[in-house]
């Protein structure tokens, strides 16, 4: 052993001794028998000096410290020369028993981690039990401010309207005034309420009044006419529904009103308010409802009609399905004009089409178009039967009204939403078209 070695030796073993074997004491002392190679013999040198010194009682001098160190080297050196194995064969032994032991102390460190992880899971299972069980207890026992909150809640709102009947003419008018504190339907806490009016005398025959929009308090003041005889009154009942407009699903009923004809005296004008009802199937949700897009670019004078896909259309078939194509059509000034139509879906009431069609229109002619939609039901052997129909345009009312609005106002912008099918008849009434347009052909 050199003696610069030595004297670094000699001093960190002072240090060592000062320091009681605390932590820091344990890494100074590290050094020396690092660099003599002796890292591994440490803590049998450690041993060997705790029983030849006493804790308490700090060496007298350096050299005093030197000499018991060096004696201690040389009887480690003694029994290791006594083993028959290379050195290097004894600190690899060291250093895996070494790396074994700090292993085990993680293992088991893990271990304790987990049991504690474990123990808090099943406290929050506990907690989580206990809040399932009082869930289940307040759905089964309603608590008595709950069922006052959904008795609250069946309230649909009011409606104000008038009937007058002429005996003369056999016509019936009833007219929409307005409503009052109807039921939010939206989730802003508010409505797009329109109402439809017929009568169950014909109830292919429906008139809708404009769409208000965000209000729970409409005002319409919108009439309509109906023809009645005076034998169908006893058995006719006016109804009015009150709905909420929803663009891309079904519209919601907020409630209607039922008034038995037979049960008033229609000799002079009825006005009143009445509470609105939960409201009954109607004749629009038997014949099925259908979805599309328009677009209109007045640059190139382009009428873009995208027909999506319908819904709970009426069962034509036999076997309670239907096979349903849609036709396209445009009316130019009361006369059929274009016509195109989708392919045949088949055995289906809920078909997925997808299909576009482009018209050209002027911008002259737009004010003057009507577009006609026709859902149909394909048959091989017998002849093809209407399932319901509509027209949108600037004659037309209600919801298709302002489907048609909505493309003028927004150019260049595909406008989607939902209609419900009416009865073709009524609709072929209301448009009472001619014979197609024939235009002069040009001279060659």
């Amino acid at each position: 052993m050199s003696g610069r070695n030595n004297l670094i030796r000699l001093w960190f073993l002072a240090v060592d001794t000062r320091c009681h074997y605390s932590f820091l004491g344990l890494i100074w002392s590290l050094w020396p028998c690092i660099l003599e190679g002796e890292f591994f013999l440490y803590p049998i040198l450690i041993m060997a000096k705790s029983t030849n010194t006493t804790a308490t009682a700090p060496p007298a001098t350096a050299t005093t410290a030197y000499s018991t160190g060096s004696a201690i080297v040389s009887w480690i050196d003694s029994i290791l020369n006594r083993i028959p194995l290379p050195r290097w064969a004894i600190y690899t032994i060291f250093a895996v028993g070494a790396f074994l032991i700090l292993l085990l102390i993680i293992c088991c460190c893990c271990c304790c981690c987990k049991r504690k992880k474990n123990k808090n899971k099943e406290k929050e299972k506990i907690k989580l039990g206990t809040i399932k069980n009082n869930l289940t207890t307040s759905l089964v026992q309603p608590d008595i401010e709950g069922l006052q909150k959904s008795q609250e809640n069946d309230y649909r709102g009011r409606l104000q309207y008038s009937v007058e009947y002429n005996y003369q003419r056999e016509e019936m008018t009833v007219q929409v005034k307005q409503a009052a504190s109807l039921k939010a339907m939206d989730s802003g806490g508010t409505s797009d309420p329109y109402v439809i009016v017929f009568l169950t005398n014909d109830s292919r025959k429906k008139h809708e009044t404009k769409v208000y929009r965000k209000t729970l308090n409409p005002t319409f003041n919108e009439s309509f006419t109906f023809k009645l005889l005076k034998s169908e009154v006893e058995d006719t009942s006016a109804v009015m529904q009150v709905y909420d407009f929803n663009r891309f699903s079904k519209h919601d009923v907020i409630g209607e009103v039922r008034l038995q004809l037979r049960d008033i005296n229609l000799q002079h004008v009825i006005e009143e308010w009445k509470e609105l009802s939960a409201a009954s199937n109607t004749e629009y949700e038997r014949l099925g409802e259908i979805c599309f897009s328009l677009k209109y670019i007045p640059v190139t004078s382009k009428l873009i009609v995208v027909i999506l896909e319908a819904r709970k259309l009426k069962k034509m078939d036999n076997d309670g399905l239907s096979d349903p194509y849609v036709k396209v059509q445009l009316a130019l000034n009361k006369k059929k004009w274009k016509r195109k139509k989708t392919a045949v879906k088949k055995n289906t009431l809920n078909p997925y089409f997808n299909e576009e069609f482009t018209f050209d229109v002027t911008l002259e002619q737009i004010q003057n178009v009507d577009l006609i939609i026709s859902v149909w039901d394909h048959d091989k052997v017998n002849k093809n039967e209407q399932i319901g129909k509509l027209f949108l345009g600037c004659r037309s009312s209600g919801n298709a009204l302002r489907h048609w609005s909505d493309m003028l106002a927004h150019p260049r912008r595909p406008i989607a939403q939902w209609h419900n099918l009416q009865a073709a008849e009524e609709i072929d009434k209301t448009l009472a078209l001619k014979s197609h347009i024939k235009f002069p052909r040009p001279n060659r």
